[in-house]
């Protein structure tokens, strides 16, 4: 099955398996703020919202990643990639996301080329189909536009996309995430644009009230690229209702996936 195919049909497969039906509304009252839900630490984005009025910080302290490519070794530091959310409509917020500062050193046996600075701006408007007040399953579309900065480590195009993000709760401490991403990416070679899928399935457990695990499985295929697999997994623990702290690591599976990443951030609301 292809990939395009293959997307929808996990979305449809797991909402049939969580009895996914009409939204189930909560009778919780709509000024009582729901718990926080937060887009980081795994790959696979949440459906649900910052309720409305109110601000939400997701931030990482560090992100490090290292690969391989052509005969060539990158390796990537990130401190402080910050994604700012408001919370614009109880099913509706708007997230600008950006990197404090970035630093990649490429390597291929010869002189060492170090690039470093502020990069592109990403702004993503999340809209709740259904789920954000309650319910067993929830839905959510999250349109996204990369905006050129023509800093060092700019891409210096335009790219966007569309996120569908999917959750299910299996029991009381345990969740199932899925993700179907589609991105609108710049070729370089042809100068055209190419499309690019990423799917993603995450199990999140509740270990205590306090601490979270997660395990993730993420794929990512192009159109002239070769297919991805990649492994996440890392804890979180919950100091309040409203400030979480998270760490992980990320394992590629097959040779063209990224070697080796780790990462620890925090999220908050006020």
């Amino acid at each position: 099955m292809s990939d395009n195919l293959f997307l929808p049909a996990l979305l449809m497969m797991a909402a049939s398996l969580c009895h996914a039906g009409p939204p189930v509304t909560s009778p919780i009252a709509q000024a009582e703020v729901r718990p926080m839900s937060t887009d980081r630490p795994d790959t696979t984005e949440s459906p649900f919202t910052v309720p409305a009025g109110m601000f939400q910080v997701e931030a990482s302290f560090f992100d490090y990643n290292r690969e391989h490519f052509a005969g060539e070794k990158a390796e990537t530091w990130i401190w402080g990639q910050v994604n700012l959310k408001a919370g614009l409509a109880q099913d509706m917020d708007l997230q600008v996301i950006f990197d404090s500062y970035q630093e990649v050193k490429i390597s291929s046996g010869g002189p060492t080329q170090r690039l470093s600075g502020f990069g592109d701006v990403t702004v993503r408007l999340k809209k709740n189909i259904w789920g954000n007040e309650g319910g067993q399953t929830a839905l959510g579309v999250m349109p996204y536009v990369s905006i050129p900065t023509g800093t060092e480590l700019s891409a210096d195009v335009w790219e966007g996309g569309l996120i569908v993000p999917f959750s299910c709760a299996l029991t009381e401490r345990v969740t199932l995430g899925l993700m179907a991403q589609m991105d609108i990416v710049h070729d370089f070679e042809t100068g055209g644009q190419d499309l690019e899928w990423v799917h993603s399935a995450t199990l999140g457990f509740g270990l205590t009230d306090a601490l979270g695990l997660y395990t993730e499985l993420v794929g990512i295929a192009g159109q002239d690229a070769a297919y991805m697999g990649i492994f996440n997994t890392g804890l979180t623990f919950a100091v309040t209702d409203n400030l979480v702290f998270d760490a992980g690591v990320r394992i590629g599976l097959n040779r063209p996936a990224p070697d080796f990443g780790v990462f620890s951030g925090v999220s908050f609301r006020f």
